[in-house]
């Protein structure tokens, strides 16, 4: 096994999007609007190219208040994406929503990095961003799913209750799968570069089951907390009523 991850050339980069082109070719000859798509791509890569350089700053810098605001902005980031569906509400939505993936995500990733890493200093970036990213990443897909589901359930007239646990499984079924998948489907994202930079299978396998329950824990505390601060004013709604608090 190799010590070191094989150096990727932009020339061979660029077959990694031959994928990309057909996803969109078939878009585009059913019709279907491809543009979003192509934004996200573009998107992506702008971010990704970016951030490389940003994050080598931010690892030979050592500063926690770096770090800090590099923490900030995801969670801020990641609030206004997790609404990008529902963008008729967002700006009333947006509170809670931060609100629930700074608790999901922020009450798991501490667990996490001072828990069980125990990382000194306790904002070691080169720990704390990449965990950070993904706990934040996975809180803000199931708050994303999960107003998108309280709103079509509300919309057809589901009482609050009833509203609330749909959305709540429906939000966690990405994750869920994940977990069923994992070793037997697939080999995630960290425990793959680990293996592939030379790293013990059995060191990442501890690693990626780390991962896999704070993932877990963000996305189903990020969607618990958003779904309860949807609760309706009256008892009646709750009840049975007609409610859509999400267009509230």
């Amino acid at each position: 096994m190799k010590d070191s991850v094989q150096l990727i050339s932009f020339a061979r980069l660029a077959f990694s999007f031959i994928p990309v082109i057909i996803v969109i070719t078939i878009f585009y000859k059913w019709a279907l609007d491809f543009r979003d798509a192509i934004y996200a791509i573009t998107r992506m890569l702008f971010q990704l190219l970016l951030v490389g350089f940003f994050l080598a700053y931010i690892f030979e810098s050592e500063s926690a208040w770096i770090v800090l605001m590099v923490l900030a902005l995801m969670v801020m980031a990641s609030s206004w994406i997790a609404l990008r569906t529902i963008k008729l509400e967002r700006r009333g939505l947006l509170n809670k929503a931060l609100f629930s993936i700074t608790l999901g995500g922020g009450f798991s990733l501490f667990l996490i990095t001072q828990g069980v890493l125990d990382l000194d200093p306790w904002y070691a970036p080169r720990y704390l961003i990449p965990l950070a990213g993904m706990s934040f990443s996975q809180a803000m897909n199931s708050v994303s799913l999960a107003s998108e589901r309280f709103r079509a359930e509300t919309d057809r007239g589901a009482a609050y209750i009833e509203a609330r646990g749909t959305s709540l499984r429906a939000s966690l079924i990405p994750i869920t799968n994940s977990l069923f998948a994992v070793g037997l489907v697939s080999l995630p994202g960290m425990m793959t570069g680990q293996i592939l930079s030379g790293v013990s299978p059995l060191i990442a396998v501890r690693y990626q089951i780390m991962v896999m329950c704070m993932v877990f824990g963000s996305s189903g505390i990020a969607s618990a907390a958003f779904l309860s601060l949807l609760k309706p004013a009256t008892p009646n709604e709750a009840l049975g009523g007609k409610v859509n608090p999400v267009s509230s």
